[in-house]
């Protein structure tokens, strides 16, 4: 993400064709998260129901890395000729990041489902928290990754280019902690009797999408309206996430890089260098926010515990007192849109480094909120659908009955014990589905604003990149910057998920 864009315009594509490249994302999120979420959801495989597509699409992933980082040498082997060379390369790079965005995709799927899956409502808050650390310490290793000169540290050991160097580290990264979680993280095995077991088979791919249709179609309202928010979220976030690094580097280039930076043969390892380096403050901020706003935000559902320690009188007043002033998870969620909002509506002004790196900093912590709050509430939402006073009448699991047995006990209760098959207690890769459905149709809406706006106010090749221009293309850099303008858009779109997100509070559970 830091790379990419900067990556193929390098390679000669304009700003309005990379738009629809990153297509990619949400098409891949629209088709391959539902399907992995209900595969896995009915798989009995004895190696657990999201193992097995976390291992598969890891290789997959890396694979595409590796093809990406080293698409030129790739052909060289095959193609002599530059000149046929080069619309092949581009072609493959492309295939390559569709490659990653449908392969990641079957991970991230399995990953989240993996939360909802062993932790009851009560511990959805801390579960998702702990997530979103991750991620924001995931975010923090590669951008600094990116900022640093990589050639220094491995030579030419695993590639000759910065770009090329980050794709084997990420690829190395990703194998590591997906493989710690396979290790780390015990499953329990569906069993499901011989009449489901031949009703599975029967069901075909047209009934797959038609299950997530009907699902998403007939959502119950506090999780229609949390896929409302994320809607209108994802249209702000997707032309940040995206585009934030080539907007950092352009506003470098055009109002403080010193000639001898414009003139650098690799503009590209400058650009992401500069990007990242402001991306790494975007991550400590994502990070810090991650770790300490779970602490002075009321959880949204908290179970009694067995045991009341109770403090001293003076230290129990005090507790109870920051108590009654803690915002619950919803408030902070609906003000994170607003902060989010405050930051992007200021892009188009900003003719600094300095400023333009506060601003993209600032958003560290709505993002923190993003990777957190969405997925705390749908995972509480699908723990009540399936507890025995819900709607639909069902028994629930409770997978917190296994925390406290032995490691031998534990492991027979798995071996054992199946997970019942109820319409709901099993649907949490189809709600994660359906939710990530409204996190990648809002990237369509971005892609055609980022293409419709790149078409009009910079039709040809990145102004700041394009150094051998064609004499009828358009390379000015005078007039507003295209990124600022998607990502002044998004800022109105996150006020709507402001909005939407404080209409939430008034549903009943």
């Amino acid at each position: 993400m830091t790379y990419c864009t900067p990556y193929l315009l390098n390679l000669g594509l304009t700003k309005s064709r990379v738009s629809l490249v990153w297509i990619a994302g949400p098409l891949s999120g629209l088709i391959m998260q539902p399907i992995v979420g209900i595969i896995a959801d009915r798989s009995t495989s004895r190696f657990g129901r999201r193992r097995p597509f976390m291992l598969l699409g890891t290789v997959i992933v890396s694979i595409c890395l590796l093809i990406l980082g080293f698409t030129t040498e790739i052909l060289s082997a095959f193609v002599k000729d530059d000149h046929t060379r080069r619309p092949i390369a581009i072609a493959l790079a492309v295939l390559s990041i569709y490659g990653v965005d449908f392969a990641i995709n079957a991970v991230q799927a399995s990953t989240r489902s993996l939360i909802v899956d062993t932790l009851p409502a009560s511990k959805q808050q801390l579960g998702s928290a702990w997530a979103s650390r991750m991620v924001a310490v995931g975010h923090l290793i590669g951008y600094v990754a990116g900022a640093m000169d990589l050639g220094k540290l491995f030579g030419n050991s695993i590639g000759d280019t910065q770009f090329k160097r980050l794709t084997v580290v990420a690829a190395f990264f990703l194998c590591a902690t997906v493989g710690l979680t396979c290790w780390a993280v015990e499953e329990r095995m569906l069993v499901l009797s011989e009449k489901d077991e031949e009703q599975h088979k029967r069901e075909g791919a047209v009934d797959m999408f038609t299950k997530i249709l009907t699902t998403a179609l007939h959502l119950p309202s506090r999780i229609n309206a949390i896929c409302r928010i994320q809607f209108w979220s994802w249209i702000g976030w997707f032309p940040f996430l995206f585009y934030t690094t080539q907007f950092i580097g352009e506003v470098y280039l055009r109002y403080n890089a010193p000639q001898e930076v414009r003139d650098h043969p690799d503009t590209l390892g400058q650009v992401g260098r500069i990007g990242s380096l402001s991306l790494v403050a975007f991550s400590i901020v994502t990070f810090a926010g991650s770790v300490i706003i779970p602490w002075f935000v009321e959880s949204p559902e908290q179970e009694a515990p067995e045991f009341t320690p109770r403090p001293p009188a003076n230290l129990a007043r005090l507790l109870l007192e920051a108590d009654r002033y803690k915002p619950t998870l919803l408030t902070a969620w609906t003000y994170s849109h607003i902060i989010f909002a405050a930051s992007m509506v200021m892009a188009p002004f900003v003719t600094s480094l300095r400023a333009a790196t506060v601003i993209v900093a600032m958003c560290g912590i709505p993002w923190a909120l993003s990777c957190w709050a969405p997925f705390t509430f749908m995972g509480m939402e699908i723990n009540k659908l399936s507890e025995p006073n819900s709607s639909n009448g069902h028994v629930r699991t409770k997978d917190r009955d296994l925390v406290d047995l032995d490691a031998s006990h534990r492991s027979a209760l798995l071996e054992t014990k199946p997970t019942p098959s109820n319409k709901d207690g099993n649907l949490a890769g189809v709600y994660l589905g359906v939710l990530n459905m409204f996190t990648t149709l809002p990237q369509f809406i971005g892609t055609f604003i980022s293409w419709a706006i790149f078409s009009i106010l910079e039709p040809g090749k990145s102004p700041e990149l394009a150094k051998h221009a064609h004499p009828d293309e358009h390379h000015s850099t005078d007039g507003p910057n295209a990124i600022a303008v998607c990502l002044f858009i998004g800022a109105l779109a996150a006020l709507v998920a402001s909005y939407e997100t404080n209409k939430l509070r008034k549903l009943s559970h």
